[in-house]
């Protein structure tokens, strides 16, 4: 099993920024694939970016991209996720995810999530 621990969610005003951790424990060896989804309540929980943990592509949502990073210190076994430029509909719980899997966009690929971590964005 994989464990995840997020960290790093708060409340910001629009334009500002915002750095999310996820360390992972465990059976780590087995992770090929690191990612964060976000989710508001009521909605499905939608793909931010993701990272191959080895080879360094990195994939993110048309909604996010040239505003969030996805970065990884592979030493420390943790992923960031950091959030610049940030607007109130970026509001949600972000979660950290893990997949054995080169798989990157469905969220049923991730085996192990974290307990997620709320991001609210003020307008």
């Amino acid at each position: 099993q994989v464990q995840l621990v997020e960290s790093g969610g708060g409340l910001v005003q629009a334009g500002g920024s915002l750095r999310l951790s996820c360390a992972a424990s465990g059976r780590t060896f087995s992770i090929a694939t690191m990612a964060w989804f976000r989710q508001v309540p009521g909605q499905e929980r939608e793909f931010v970016a993701a990272s191959s943990w080895r080879y360094g592509p990195t994939y993110y949502a048309d909604s996010v991209k040239d505003r969030f990073t996805i970065s990884r210190d592979n030493a420390r076994i943790t992923a960031y996720l950091q959030m610049n430029g940030l607007k109130p509909e970026d509001t949600a719980v972000y979660y950290c995810a893990t997949s054995t899997k080169n798989e990157y966009y469905a969220m049923t690929r991730y085996e192990y999530w974290g307990q997620g971590t709320q991001v609210t964005v003020s307008s």
